[in-house]
């Protein structure tokens, strides 16, 4: 963090900020509670963040909700990650107030019907929202993401002296999006998980300590202040 905070109107804000949403089982941990109080507790979290990054004019974010490989954590818990996603979806005609335009990437083919089909009104029901663009990462990987535009690119009879780096991005979930400038991790864990591998080829990164429960505005305040001290060079000078 800067030792002099930045004004407001001096801030370089990212563009797209992309936030790994970690440690929501310690927070239940260290309190005696069930993981399941945890996942509802960085749920709230979500929605705070979300809300705020909104207000202060982050154009772009996507969430890591539910990874393809959360697919092993224990029957229960994954019950309950769905139903906080499905209680999430059919609550969203509250926020239609804050013009958030919502999309949801990864793979749906594993997710229950009746998400799919929430999810799909929730896009519907958004997609005209000028206010930030939210992704929600459910059932998703970078690895999966890749084969999937690669898969596709090939189905579409594309030449391999053809595939370019655009053109494969044209063929990812976040598609027609800025690539994410700024990727923030909470939970004291410093690696990507599998997330947004191909598009954080630049991004900047900052992380945290604080357990996801537990980060609110001020903590994003002090990534944002990080991000706008930083000298981006793409590989130049």
């Amino acid at each position: 963090m800067s030792l002099f905070k930045k004004k407001k109107s001096d801030r370089i804000l990212p563009q797209h900020v992309a936030i790994i949403m970690d440690g929501n089982g310690r927070w239940a941990k260290k309190r005696h509670l069930p993981r399941t109080a945890g996942h509802a507790a960085g749920s709230k979290t979500f929605k705070d963040i979300a809300r705020y990054a909104n207000k202060i004019g982050i154009k772009y974010m996507t969430v890591y909700a539910f990874s393809t490989e959360n697919w092993k954590r224990p029957q229960a818990e994954v019950d309950n990650i769905m139903g906080i996603l499905r209680q999430y979806l059919k609550d969203t005609d509250q926020f239609k107030h804050e013009n958030i335009k919502l999309q949801f990437i990864g793979g749906r083919e594993r997710l229950p019907e009746d998400i799919r089909e929430l999810m799909a009104k929730a896009e519907e029901d958004s997609k005209d929202f000028t206010g930030m663009h939210l992704n929600i990462a459910v059932n998703y990987g970078g690895r999966d993401e890749i084969v999937t535009a690669v898969k596709k690119i090939i189905a579409a009879g594309t030449k391999p002296e053809n595939v370019t780096d655009e053109l494969i991005s044209k063929n990812l979930y976040t598609a027609g999006q800025p690539d994410p400038d700024f990727i923030i991790r909470p939970s004291g864990e410093y690696r990507l998980s599998n997330y947004l591998i191909w598009q954080s080829a630049y991004a900047e990164f900052w992380f945290s300590d604080v357990l996801w429960p537990e980060f609110g505005p001020r903590h994003l305040e002090e990534a944002l202040d990080s991000f706008s001290d930083r000298n981006r060079r793409f590989g130049g000078v």
